[in-house]
């Protein structure tokens, strides 16, 4: 067996699993789970038709590169979103089976296994993907802490000389999961001055870029690089998805953009890779990219939940409205001193609500666990149920 695997920690939610192993919750409370970010909205009908009217494309092998239909339509979202300057479908876009499977297998083409101080720098806290991904590339992950008082971005700045030339790869995530912070563009100026320097490669995860409640829309990488005239976007790929923005995590719908070397080389592993999109998910895609109607609709579904829940868990816990994405992080040591573990083990058993502890979610790293004494809470149901979560958690913090 592969001796990497071994160096690959439990899932956030099998230790959560096991936390909740030995306890009953309250029968008198329905279950609620603010626990995994899975979107709970209803999936588009017209999205539904298109994979429907489509189902004779499963009698063809898909090629990996995807049809060119598909890669059209992303490169038409992008240059929408992002006002960006036309782009190659045929060499910067590579559509991919959801983002996840492709933040894994990019470490895998990037990163040189033959080097063995190799690293791959990820935010702390952080989606479990970019760990796994560096160990199983044969690298070391080197954690990055989260800085509230940079709004959760990470310090970059705090990073000894002596890594930089290590790096390989470095994961972010704008807007963040957890945090849902948003990388600003002097972020990325210096993120950028850092590649030129040491020659690694930035894979910016925006997954949750739709969903944000500011009227400005999150700025992107290829947007930052664009205005900072990174012409090529040397050293960049961008990874999205449909699963948050248009309801769909089922289907399994995302791509890859960015510079077009990179790419290349990226197509040629996922050849072997098995990679490929089924025909009927890519005309469901073409026809989700093409339209913003539903986005616009459950953006607003989303600023709707957040006005109303945030107010009611402020009164007991740190917690304020992100820049984005569909996550609360919370402080919940504002009224007692509880760990992360503790509070989602005993609002659990007391109000038969899932939330998930924050140390789950980060490492320690230099010192401390940014996520310690943190929980996320993820606003994916109904405005109902969100909100009757909230009020549950209100009342377990004041009985504290």
């Amino acid at each position: 067996m592969n001796p990497l695997l071994d160096r690959l920690q439990p899932y956030p939610f099998e230790k959560l699993r096991a936390l909740f192993a030995d306890v009953t919750p309250n029968p008198a409370f329905k279950p609620i789970s603010l626990g995994i970010g899975e979107p709970k909205h209803p999936t588009p009908a017209f999205i539904q038709q298109a994979l429907s009217d489509n189902l004779n494309g499963l009698a063809s092998y898909p090629s990996t590169i995807g049809a060119e239909p598909l890669r059209a339509a992303i490169a038409g979202w992008l240059e929408r979103r992002y006002g960006l300057p036309p782009l190659d479908p045929a060499t910067q876009i590579l559509p991919v089976n959801g983002s996840r499977e492709a933040l894994f297998a990019l470490a895998q083409t990037v990163v040189d296994p033959a080097q063995k101080d190799a690293l791959v720098m990820c935010p702390n806290p952080f989606y479990q993907i970019y760990e796994g991904a560096a160990y199983l590339s044969g690298a070391q992950p080197y954690f990055v802490n989260s800085d509230p008082a940079r709004n959760f971005a990470p310090d970059y700045r705090s990073v000894p000389d002596d890594i930089w030339p290590r790096v390989k790869l470095l994961y972010l995530c704008s807007p963040g999961n957890p945090t849902g912070a948003v990388l600003s563009l002097d972020d990325w100026k210096e993120l950028f001055a850092l590649s030129d320097r040491h020659g690694f490669v930035i894979a910016a995860d925006e997954c949750y870029s739709e969903i944000y409640f500011k009227p400005e829309a999150p700025l992107g990488g290829l947007q930052a690089a664009n205005m900072l005239g990174r012409s090529g976007y040397p050293r960049l790929i961008a990874f999205s998805s449909l699963s948050k923005r248009s309801n769909v995590p089922g289907m399994r719908s995302g791509f890859v953009a960015g510079d077009a070397a990179i790419l290349k080389k990226f197509l040629l592993y996922r050849t072997y890779h098995g990679g490929a999109m089924s025909p009927p998910v890519q005309a469901a895609s073409v026809a989700a990219w093409n339209d913003e109607t539903h986005v616009v609709e459950n953006r607003a579904k989303y600023m709707a939940k957040f006005q109303q829940v945030t107010p009611v868990l402020q009164t007991v816990l740190d917690v304020a409205l992100p820049d984005a994405g569909f996550y609360l992080w919370a402080k919940v040591d504002k009224l007692t001193n509880i760990s992360d573990t503790d509070f989602a083990k005993r609002l659990y058993a007391e109000y038969n609500v899932t939330v998930l502890p924050g140390s789950y979610l980060a490492r320690d790293a230099h010192g401390s666990n940014p996520g310690r004494q943190r929980i996320r809470m993820a606003l994916v149901a109904e405005v109902d149920e969100c909100l009757e979560a909230a009020q549950r958690i209100a009342a377990f913090c004041r009985a504290l």
